[in-house]
């Protein structure tokens, strides 16, 4: 083997960080193919693009290999091991491919190959500025993306074009990807899609939230951690990744708009984890469309012309002497990327730019008749506003296993784009770079139950739009009566509410309260004596929680024709109807309407009866969402009301009480805010009571 042969193994098996001399950071860009791929090189980063499906096949930094792709004898990626394209989940030992991919690709149902690859940025056109390449697989009505996560068979009935793209100087690379159903196009439901990019094993240290950024070897994964421990919300993550500490090199996924992205600033996502099988690489995530946490919906019908651009987001690379410092470097890029939104650079999509956008603005003002009174320019803590589509219901045919509601908001919605900001305390918002279209005003913000809504915002390309103050009264059924918790759409300001992330937390429950609640609604603490899910008890002697805290251990690789299992299984947990049970002292015997508000931020159980006194006057529904068992804080957000006669309390002390059925351990409620609230108007009777 010659010098260049040997330099050139060396950096792809990850021995040199920089053997191969690195050319200046304002060399041109170039764009290569061969007969499998595209090569973008701008002397820092190398990118590899499979012409068949749109798969980054390797992105090499200063010469040295990022991802976990199998190499040859000669250091190149080996992909007759793991191919393009199709859908090889279960190929032993992968579970999917091992670099970086879009779940839906372009190459179309197995055995076949509808991609149509190009140049779509020629740098020889503008001086090595920029290069960008094309992959796109045309649907003709069939339905495409392969990828992992995808079927063999297909998924979605839409053109999809991926591309990817490299500037001069820039330390990463851009993809994006565009999704076109048009009308002769049959009805489509779309599974879970997202981007995603293993990395190498040189990768060992998590940043993602104020909880992870941690020393994450592949032994925690290879002995049975539970990534669901590691999702975040990802409107207030713009930039996460992995930093490899030895080597000093951080890989980023950086996202200068959430636009394009599901659920608005409260959903919560997958952003890094180590994959689920022996390898456990480091993962990276971009779902813009998932079952988690109560899910979102991409639906289009038989008949309708419909187009969604993902994207350009940024996966970034860089190097520094040790994590916080990639991590804090990787911030600070993505504000630049933010400032920089709309790219001027993307041409031939549906893809407005600054000229052909607006800015949305206003001031909120709160009108609250609660027991603070709380008017004024300054009342707002943590205040979201946000445009995004209107509220609509699926009129497509869905398989019965369909994981999102019929009924679409802005919390389950990932056909539309969205834009949310960050406003100020005194109500006043500015939402930049919104597209032109007619949307529907949201405002949340923590301490105020409900949420704020003005239907009907058209904006036109290029010209700002002005709404005002806008006047927020927050509902009220009465006076109140009492509360608990702060309305913020999670169960952070509850016991062990900062600490939920970890598996079996209904067992802490049972350990620290063997005999359930009981709240003192007049002087309790909720920070104390609430804790942050209500679940079925557990009996602490139950031989599965031994079993289930056990360290799991990877099974021996499967047998031909025998199903691939990631481990073995504890037996599942069961536990006791638990009951808690609320305190509260009435001055007289009230009349009229009370009525229990209770505001959900995440839920799977059967409902929760709920009793006044030992008499049952309502139950709660619950809309499942995986949040309790995916060892989330906030899922789907919704409140429910249960009205009943007032005369069913009394002068003295009285008790409500909250029942979660008997069942496995993974099903309860997560409570964001309680509030009884009483209308002693003689329009509140005619309930019935005691």
């Amino acid at each position: 083997m010659d010098a260049r042969a040997l330099l050139t193994t060396l950096a792809a098996a990850g021995l040199l960080l920089a053997a191969a001399p690195a050319r200046a950071a304002d060399a041109p860009v170039t764009v290569r193919e061969d007969g499998a791929t595209y090569l973008l090189d701008n002397g820092i980063v190398a990118a590899r693009v499979a012409r068949a499906s749109g798969d980054l096949v390797s992105l090499r930094y200063r010469g040295k290999e990022m991802l976990a792709v199998p190499l040859t004898a000669d250091g190149q990626p080996d992909l007759q091991a793991d191919p393009p394209g199709g859908n090889v989940r279960g190929f032993a030992p992968f579970t999917d491919h091992q670099y970086g991919f879009w779940s839906h690709d372009a190459m179309g149902p197995v055995g076949t190959r509808a991609a149509e690859d190009r140049v779509t940025i020629d740098p020889q056109a503008n001086g090595g500025e920029r290069a960008e390449v094309s992959v796109k697989g045309v649907s003709g009505g069939r339905r495409m993306g392969t990828g992992p996560g995808s079927s063999p068979s297909g998924n979605f009935a839409a053109d999809i074009d991926i591309r990817y793209a490299l500037g001069r100087g820039e330390s990463g690379i851009y993809t994006y990807c565009i999704f076109d159903h048009r009308p002769e196009y049959p009805a489509s439901t779309m599974t879970e899609a997202r981007f995603c990019v293993k990395l190498a094993p040189l990768f060992d240290w998590m940043l993602v939230d104020a909880h992870h950024h941690m020393y994450y070897p592949a032994e925690r994964e290879q002995k049975g951690d539970d990534k669901y421990n590691y999702t975040a919300d990802q409107f207030d993550h713009p930039a996460f990744g992995w930093a490899g500490a030895a080597d000093q090199i951080g890989c980023f996924l950086v996202n200068p708009s959430a636009e394009y992205l599901s659920g608005g600033p409260t959903k919560v996502e997958f952003l890094c984890h180590r994959d689920t099988n022996r390898i456990a690489a480091p993962c990276i995530l971009n779902y813009w469309r998932s079952s988690h946490y109560g899910g979102s919906s991409v639906d289009v019908a038989q008949g309708e012309s419909w187009t969604k651009v993902v994207g350009p987001f940024l996966i970034y690379l860089n190097s520094g002497a040790e994590p916080e410092a990639l991590w804090r470097d990787a911030m600070a890029r993505a504000a630049k990327e933010k400032a920089r939104w709309p790219y001027g650079w993307v041409s031939g999509a549906d893809y407005p730019h600054r000229a052909e956008r607006a800015a949305v603005s206003g001031q909120l003002v709160l009108r609250d008749s609660g027991p603070a009174g709380r008017e004024g320019a300054h009342p707002f803590s943590h205040l979201l506003v946000g445009l995004t589509h209107p509220d609509y219901r699926v009129t497509t045919e869905r398989a019965a296993g369909s994981d999102t509601p019929v009924e679409i908001t802005w919390m389950t919605d990932a056909k539309h784009y969205e834009f949310w900001v960050h406003a100020g305390d005194d109500g006043s918002f500015v939402i930049p770079e919104v597209r032109p279209g007619r949307y529907t005003l949201h405002a949340i913000s923590d301490g105020i139950l409900g949420e704020f809504a003005r239907a009907d915002v058209t904006v036109a390309a290029g010209q700002p739009l002005r709404l005002g103050a806008l006047t927020w009264t927050p509902r009220r059924l009465g006076r109140q009566v009492w509360e608990i918790g702060i309305p913020n759409r999670n169960g952070s300001e509850f016991r062990d509410g900062d600490n939920y992330f970890h598996d079996r937390m209904a067992v802490a429950y049972a350990r620290q309260f063997p005999r359930d609640i009981d709240y003192q609604a007049d002087h309790g603490d909720f920070a104390k004596d609430w804790y942050f899910e209500q679940v079925p008890h557990p009996d602490l002697a139950d031989p599965a929680i031994a079993a289930a805290e056990a360290p799991r251990v990877m099974p021996p690789p499967p047998k031909p024709g025998e199903p691939r299992r990631r481990f073995v299984f504890p037996p599942p947990i069961l536990g006791r109807a638990t009951p808690w049970r609320i305190h509260f002292t009435m001055p007289d015997a009230p009349k009229g309407r009370a009525t229990l508000r209770v505001a959900i931020a995440g839920g799977s159980t059967s409902g929760i009866p709920v009793e006044v006194n030992g008499q049952l006057v309502g139950v709660i529904k619950i809309d499942g969402d995986s949040t309790v068992g995916r060892n989330g804080i906030q899922g789907l957000w919704y409140e429910r009301e249960v009205p009943f006669a007032a005369s069913w309390l009394k002068a003295g002390e009285n008790t409500l009480t909250l029942t979660v059925p008997a069942g496995s351990i993974n099903q309860g409620i997560i409570y964001d805010y309680l509030r009884l609230e009483l209308d002693e108007h003689p329009a509140g009777r005619g309930l019935g009571g005691g």
